[in-house]
């Protein structure tokens, strides 16, 4: 009787119908003695067939399915380009190639990742320097026309705004809507919902002092609660970053915005987080008063002049350090990462008096007594004198 290759290799019953009877299981079993010389030779040839058809298929369709999976091919790797109908595509803060090169495939601007990323690795300087952002492409693009779309930062989509330290929410409001075109009521709006920014609860609702002064690209889909989202989180890491207990966010922040407001070089922001605590002692000269003209200022939501009116001294205001003892119920402004560094960890010593010398340069002066301030004070007033209407 012949008999069926598959069965040879595979075993002789399963092509069959399984036996029902006594008497066909013995005749089944008589006939499975094994015939070990015939049945290895069997496997042998059939394993050299299998090989070789193996061999010939993929001659043929090696190619294409190397291309299906980012093989080496050219004509299966990349599109020839230079491609049509517009797609936005996003790269994300921390990408690394690998993932733009998915992003790329998936959006249908590259044909495979290794399109792109061949491209990359020829110039991986300028890979390294592709900046988060959403990008408008085309579909079916070529990996190099991809790659030196993404290296050119003017070809990102979003509107980048500068944030600088020391600005007042209200200042804060007008630059981003400036930048994003976002009417400033929709932020004031954002800014009284709390859990929606990710507002900490030591804030109780006021967002003054935690929107982080940074750089930041927003596109035209991005919310004014996302962008205030995006700052908040950024001042919170701030305050880890530098060691501040969470029961101690808010007290730190407020220090921070009077040394940001104070100050204008990075060398004086730890003496002057120090005299802030030191006067915060109670003891004399100070007996408890910062006497600080950044709080006084932030009271009047006056800029542009260097120190204080007797009438804004004079003020009822609980931000008017001149005639409140302690700190302000709160931030008077949005401080830097320097600043908070500043207000964590001020520098040691026992000054209780600065006072800007020469508002043009910044240059600040320390003292520890009243005779020696009362000097200081002096080279400010002849300042003033020699430029007039600037105090």
């Amino acid at each position: 009787m012949s008999q069926d290759f598959t069965e040879t290799i595979f075993g002789d019953e399963t092509p069959r119908r399984a036996p029902r009877t006594r008497r066909e299981v013995q005749q089944r079993r008589r006939r499975r003695k094994p015939r070990r010389g015939r049945r290895l030779l069997a496997v042998l040839l059939a394993v050299g067939l299998i090989g070789g058809a193996a061999y010939g298929a993929w001659t043929v369709l090696g190619p294409s399915v190397s291309g299906l999976f980012g093989g080496s091919d050219g004509g299966e790797v990349d599109f020839a380009g230079p491609g049509e109908g517009e797609v936005e595509v996003v790269v994300k803060q921390g990408d690394t190639g690998e993932a733009i090169a998915s992003t790329l495939r998936d959006a249908g601007v590259t044909r495979t990742r290794t399109a792109y990323l061949d491209a990359a690795a020829a110039d991986p300087t300028s890979a390294a320097k592709i900046q988060p952002g959403t990008y408008l492409m085309l579909k079916g693009m070529k990996g190099v026309d991809a790659f030196a779309l993404l290296v050119d930062p003017a070809n990102r989509l979003a509107q980048r705004v500068t944030i600088r330290e020391g600005l007042w929410k209200n200042e804060t409001f007008a630059a981003l809507s400036k930048a994003t075109g976002v009417p400033v009521a929709e932020y004031t709006k954002a800014a009284k919902d709390a859990k929606a920014i990710g507002l900490p609860s030591a804030a109780d609702g006021n967002v003054e002092g935690w929107l982080f002064p940074a750089s930041y690209e927003f596109d035209d889909k991005t919310t004014a609660t996302d962008q205030l989202k995006q700052m908040v989180a950024l001042t919170v890491k701030a305050l880890e970053d530098a060691g501040v207990a969470e029961k101690d966010w808010e007290r730190t922040l407020t220090i921070a915005s009077i040394v940001e407001g104070e100050v204008s070089g990075d060398a004086d922001r730890g003496k002057v987080a120090r005299v802030v605590l030191n006067r915060l002692d109670g003891g004399p000269p100070s007996y408890g008063l910062l006497q600080m003209d950044s709080t006084v200022h932030y009271a009047a939501q006056q800029r542009g002049k260097a120190g204080t009116t007797d009438s804004q001294r004079a003020s009822d205001s609980p931000y008017n350090t001149y005639k409140v003892q302690g700190l302000p119920p709160g931030p008077i402004g949005n401080p830097g990462k320097a600043s908070i560094e500043a207000a964590a960890n001020p520098a040691d010593g026992d000054w209780v008096f600065f006072v800007t010398v020469d508002p043009s340069t910044g240059e600040t002066k320390f003292a520890s007594t009243s005779a020696e301030h009362d000097r200081n004070v002096q080279e400010f007033q002849q300042w003033c004198s020699d430029n007039p209407g600037k105090c």
